[in-house]
């Protein structure tokens, strides 16, 4: 029978830990003397207790690791565990939001989505908008973890290639999280000082600094106005795109260049190919821009590259209404946004990695069937790719295509119009933020959803966010019987 007391200790712990990050936005809400603090102090008292409980409850079936059913169980139960109490500041608090939009923002946050359903951002208490960013800001960490550790280990839609990638423990799943986490957090609280400082010498409050550069680093796109980032000047702008580059590279990289050797991240092909990607793309919007409008060059460049980055790293933030540029740049945005950073980033999406493995199966089939006495193997930064991870991958994008086509379908059965359906199937499935269309573009939201569809995209983000096949696993027969 399968143990669950290792996995509930961990999920209790995380709860626990959630509820003690709620103290901060009830200390800013304390400062600001409005009286929201209480909402806050009793979201904290009730999350920290119940993870507490849970954790005491399971301590006694504690292990050194965890085998793989548990780590299934634990990598999917984190991410639905957590935004039911993450949710709960949103529904006692000023927005005052029924359960299910409440989930769908907390989830929205913690898998760095971007997703909202709260308007009028600029009159909400201070600590709301901290909570909002703070979710982002541990979903961010949160996958780089499972991205990294869990994942490769679990063989989940090709991750197994990064296995040994920079850290050379193996088995042990806990301790070998615990020690890669550690490594990480200190890159990424530095990137995210640093993401500070650089907003606030662009002109930017020191709230707002502090929140957004937890979601440009999270690469979550939530923000403190309706506007998102149009309303911020140019070199604020320049300082995201930055940034969201920055997080959207192997954080592994980060580790190896802070321990003295670069040459890993200078190497790297998966950052040469999405460093290429991104230039492609912008050099090919801006110039439509130039061409078919009277926008100033160095803003349709501007405008262009934010856009086109905040999208392709699936942060989700907007300075401008790009559904008004163009059927042509448009449809080259809704597929950028379905192409991803790099594995072991706070990115979301296929990832390049993915395509560069799935156009080398290509290329090797080609070969051979040009050359039928030839070998042709599909090779990844010069090592020969294996099988497993092939397929793999081929089983990712079959699931990630299949998944896509069933959630813009029941999507529609719910009501929405097909741009709708299809944009926001894609949103959240690949965990980018904003849709197509006027209703959830770039100048709208998610509020005016009905309440099926709003369950529908939560779990997509859930989905997107652990991989597709890492949540399917446990819901086959096979995986309880084993």
């Amino acid at each position: 029978m399968l143990d669950m007391r290792p996995v509930g200790y961990v999920i209790g712990l995380l709860v626990a830990v959630l509820g003690a990050a709620m103290l901060l936005p009830m200390l800013i809400d304390i400062a600001d003397g409005r009286g929201h603090w209480p909402v806050f102090l009793q979201s904290a008292v009730i999350t920290t207790l119940t993870g507490g409980l849970i954790a005491l409850s399971c301590a006694n079936g504690v292990k050194e690791g965890l085998t793989i059913q548990q780590t299934f169980l634990l990598t999917s139960g984190v991410w639905l565990a957590l935004p039911v109490f993450g949710a709960i500041p949103f529904i006692v608090g000023a927005t005052d939001l029924r359960f299910v939009d409440a989930f769908f923002e907390a989830m929205s946050g913690l898998t760095t989505t971007g997703s909202t359903v709260v308007t009028g951002l600029a009159e909400l208490p201070r600590g709301i908008l901290l909570w909002r960013g703070i979710l982002q800001w541990l979903g961010g960490i949160g996958i780089i973890v499972v991205a990294m550790v869990f994942l490769p280990e679990l063989r989940v839609g090709g991750m197994q290639i990064f296995r040994s990638e920079g850290f050379d423990t193996f088995g042990k799943i806990l301790p070998r999280a615990g020690e890669i986490a550690s490594r990480i957090s200190v890159i990424y609280v530095g990137l995210t000082m640093a993401c500070a400082m650089a907003y606030l010498a662009t002109g930017m409050t020191t709230f707002d600094a502090t929140v957004h550069a937890m979601t440009t680093v999270a690469t979550g796109g939530f923000a403190n106005y309706d506007r998102s980032f149009a309303v911020f000047g140019p070199g604020t702008e320049y300082v995201a795109v930055i940034f969201m580059l920055l997080a959207a590279l192997p954080f592994v990289r980060f580790v190896q260049l802070t321990a003295g050797n670069p040459q890993p991240l200078l190497r790297d092909s998966q950052i040469r190919a999405f460093f290429g990607t991104a230039c492609v793309l912008v050099l090919i919007i801006t110039i439509w821009q130039v061409a078919q409008t009277d926008t100033p060059n160095e803003t349709a460049f501007r405008k262009t590259l934010f856009n086109t980055v905040s999208l392709l790293t699936g942060t989700g933030y907007a300075s401008a209404n790009y559904m008004l540029w163009g059927a042509f740049p448009v449809a080259v945005l809704f597929f950028t946004g379905l192409i991803g950073g790099c594995a072991g980033s706070t990115s979301c999406s296929i990832k390049v990695f993915r395509y560069q493995l799935l156009f080398a199966s290509i290329r090797a089939q080609i070969l051979r069937i040009r050359s039928p006495n030839g070998m042709f193997i599909p090779r990844y930064e010069g090592r020969a790719v294996g099988d497993d991870v092939l397929n793999s991958v081929m089983s990712f994008f079959m699931f990630f295509i299949v998944t896509l086509g069933l959630i813009s379908v029941a999507l529609g059965m719910t009501g929405l119009d097909l741009i709708t359906s299809v944009s926001g199937a894609a949103a959240a499935l690949a965990n980018i933020g904003p849709g197509l269309g006027a209703q959830i573009g770039p100048a709208g939201n998610f509020a005016g959803l009905n309440d099926t569809a709003k369950w529908i995209l939560s779990f997509a983000m859930l989905l997107g966010r652990l991989e597709l096949l890492a949540v399917y696993a446990i819901l086959t027969v096979q995986f309880w019987r084993a």
